[in-house]
């Protein structure tokens, strides 16, 4: 890099001190976690000042690359419709509007109809226009949008901050017209009552955790609303859904041990609660209902859980100290782990984990009753080696058929329909992308990388095929490892840009993850949590030594968990790395999980240990804390990205870490900047529009480009891109 550099912005320590286990930490930047602090808002439009001069530069490249994706996005167009009573839903995207609409046509006749994205038809009705709802506001989000059982009105609810709390409004459908909209401040999920008399909704405490379930009145004051269910442990969340069947609002409180199911006869909204099994420590559940049953996904039995079902009379007949048994209904293979169930009137659909990947079996109700073992399971096919397989939009109790969304890195969603009577796929959609793209360009496989302990980790690897495997492609590292969650294939239209320019791109499914069942999560949790960064720098060794990339070329990308396994690889071995974007990142991890009274931290506990009750868990997390750690060596250029309104990670985090980096690291920060960028009004997500999420994307992507010198394309891109680039 050979532009001028500014003066990056100059922060005053403030030392304070805490102590805990007998250890005192001085942290001299502890006050800039305080955002009611003028200086610290002061300091944060200074950072950005300062991340717009350091970044100026790579305007052309951000440039191309937003262009490049509008160019292969088809901007005008359809979801498939979805059957539902006597409707056909879909969503309808417009070229030059940031975002969707949510819209119907009646149903009257049974073949799936044939809308054109170019054309309104004459009896489409719009439950929700987003760019009427954003209108005047810098952000906005969706939260929920469900139909009343008359199909006569839609109650939906509306981020325009991004700190996820919600305002609920009620529409009549076919004039538009408002008819209540006193209900604020809640979090996810509205149900119905069936009479569509009665909307609930959950409400978040200080610590924006879901600990309420309200009843609210549609057309009466928010001060008449009833609470009906309150959860007191603060390790416990909550969310509420209305069953398939449409008998029941099922209310789930779950921790990352135990958890607890309650329904509510949605015939009769202002009845008792039933609560399925009451918590009991280490049993975690879940339920579908199923017209005369329920089906229990749960981990009584084994680690990776099975289900079982129990008649629904049981469950109503039952005393709190006598719950109703369950009975083993399907359990999987060895080492499968079961995700989820979904009951229809024919049949059940199980997604699963099985050798890393996702799946889904249809088991079909035996002819005997749906308490006896399923008749046989019927195996989704697969169509991709790498392929990632989920089950779609799917409403209809009494459907025939399932929705099933596939795609893998280099094949764009489909959406098709599978009949589990005869095993039939149809193709009902697969995402377009312009500009002459062919997945035969290509490559997507998945390595096994021998971690330091030697275990095997999986790492899924993307180029194009004209990039060798000889030691001199750029590459980027790409990595989350949290709470269960996997990093499963998708494909990314923005991600072509990237691969484009010859970058070998790899995601490391590092332990902490979900992706190998259970046991992999627990493998990377609690004292064990440091197998996730020594994971992820096993993989960036892999990527060198296999001649994959150029080692002195590699850069590495994380988010939130995926932010923390960031900055402590990067503390673990800098010199592996060149260039660095974390995106919202949790680097500050110690500080937070030691203070209960912060948004999240008491329920974070059961995912990272309670450092403030165990010395250990303590000593662990100081250790491997991206703040706490930092060395003074030569590290990669970074660019950390947050939002103000983040409640998830807040932005003193990110803020802190680029302050103790710029003073300590011992790299040329005119080579290597350390830059940050804030939303000054968003969330955990970043912007929230489609062409603004865009453009985010790229000049992000642009800075770790720039560091690894891969700015320019192979070839000319494709004439459709070309000609808009």
């Amino acid at each position: 890099m050979d532009h001028t550099f500014p003066r990056p912005p100059q922060v005053t320590a403030r030392p304070t001190s805490r102590t805990h286990h007998g250890d005192t930490v001085t942290d001299p930047y502890a006050w800039l976690r305080d955002t009611d602090d003028p200086e610290v808002v002061a300091l944060l439009h200074a950072e950005n000042a300062y991340a717009e001069a350091v970044t100026a530069h790579l305007e052309p490249l951000a440039g191309a690359m937003f262009e490049e994706i509008k160019a292969r996005t088809k901007e005008t167009d359809l979801s498939v419709p979805v059957r539902y009573r006597g409707w056909w839903y879909y969503s309808r995207t417009q070229e030059g509007r940031q975002y969707g609409r949510l819209c119907r046509v009646p149903a009257r006749d049974p073949a799936r109809p044939v809308v054109d994205p170019d054309v309104v038809p004459e009896d489409e009705q719009v439950l929700v226009d987003g760019d009427v709802e954003a209108k005047g506001g810098e952000f906005f989000a969706l939260g929920a949008a469900e139909v009343d059982d008359g199909g006569d009105r839609v109650a939906f609810s509306v981020d325009r901050s991004g700190d996820e709390r919600f305002d609920v409004t009620v529409r009549e459908i076919a004039t538009g017209a408002t008819i209540d909209d006193v209900v604020r401040g809640v979090g996810y999920g509205l149900v119905w009552s069936r009479c569509g008399r009665y909307v609930f909704f959950t409400r978040l405490d200080d610590a924006w955790r879901p600990h309420e379930v309200w009843r609210h009145e549609v057309g009466r004051p928010a001060s008449e609303d009833v609470r009906i269910f309150h959860e007191e442990d603060e390790t416990h969340w909550m969310g509420i859904d209305a069953s398939r069947d449409e008998r029941w609002l099922v209310l789930v409180t779950s921790s990352r041990s135990s958890s607890e199911v309650h329904l509510l006869d949605l015939a009769d909204p202002t009845g008792d609660l039933v609560c399925v099994r009451a918590r009991t420590p280490d049993l975690e559940y879940d339920v579908e209902p199923a017209g005369d049953v329920l089906l229990v996904v749960h981990n009584g039995e084994r680690v990776d859980f099975s289900i079982s079902v129990v008649p629904v009379a049981d469950v109503l007949a039952a005393r709190p100290d006598s719950p109703a048994t369950w009975q083993e209904w399907w359990t999987p293979g060895k080492g499968e782990r079961v995700l989820g169930v979904e009951a229809f009137e024919g049949f059940a659909a199980v997604s699963l984990r099985t050798g890393g990947l996702p799946a889904v079996r249809v088991l079909p109700w035996a002819e005997g009753g749906r308490t006896a073992p399923p008749a046989g399971v019927v195996e989704v096919p697969a169509f991709s080696a790498l392929g990632n397989i989920a089950t779609g939009e799917n409403p209809e109790w009494s459907s025939p058929t399932l929705q099933i969304l596939q795609e893998s890195f280099l094949v764009p969603r489909r959406v098709v329909e599978f009949d589990p009577a005869t095993g039939a796929v149809e193709v009902l959609k697969t995402r377009e992308v312009r500009g002459g793209y062919d997945p035969g360009d290509y490559v997507e496989e998945r390595v096994w990388v021998d971690a330091t302990d030697g275990t095997p980790i999986p790492m899924s690897v993307v180029r194009r095929a004209d990039v060798p495997f000889d030691g001199t492609a750029p590459g980027i590292l790409r990595g989350y490892g949290a709470y269960e969650i996997s990093s499963d294939p998708l494909f990314s239209i923005p991600t072509l840009s990237l691969l484009d320019r010859g970058v070998v791109l790899a995601v490391a499914h590092v332990r902490g993850g979900g992706e190998m069942g259970r046991s992999w999560w627990l493998s990377g949790r609690f004292a064990d949590k440091v197998n996730s960064f020594t994971d992820l720098v096993d993989c960036a060794r892999h990527l060198g030594v296999a001649r994959c990339v150029d080692p002195a070329r590699l850069g590495l990308e994380g988010g939130s968990a995926g932010g923390l396994l960031v900055g402590a690889a990067i503390n673990l071995a800098p010199e592996l790395f060149r260039a660095v974007h974390a995106a919202v990142p949790f680097v500050d991890a110690l500080t937070t999980i030691l203070d209960p009274s912060l948004p999240l931290t008491v329920g974070e506990w059961e995912e990272w240990g309670n450092p403030l009750a165990d010395p250990e868990i303590y000593a662990v997390m100081k250790a491997y804390s991206p703040y706490e750690n930092i060395r003074a060596a030569a590290y990669p250029a970074i660019l950390a990205t947050s939002s103000l309104n983040d409640t998830r990670v807040e932005v003193g985090e990110p803020l802190k870490w680029v302050t103790r980096l710029r003073e300590t690291v011992t790299s040329d920060q005119r080579e290597r900047p350390i830059v940050m960028r804030t939303e000054m009004v968003a969330g955990h997500g970043g912007r929230s529009g489609r062409y603004d999420a865009w453009r985010q994307w790229a000049e992000e992507e642009a800075f770790v480009l720039d560091g690894i010198g891969a700015g320019e394309p192979l070839r000319p891109a494709p004439d459709a891109v070309r000609r808009t680039a």
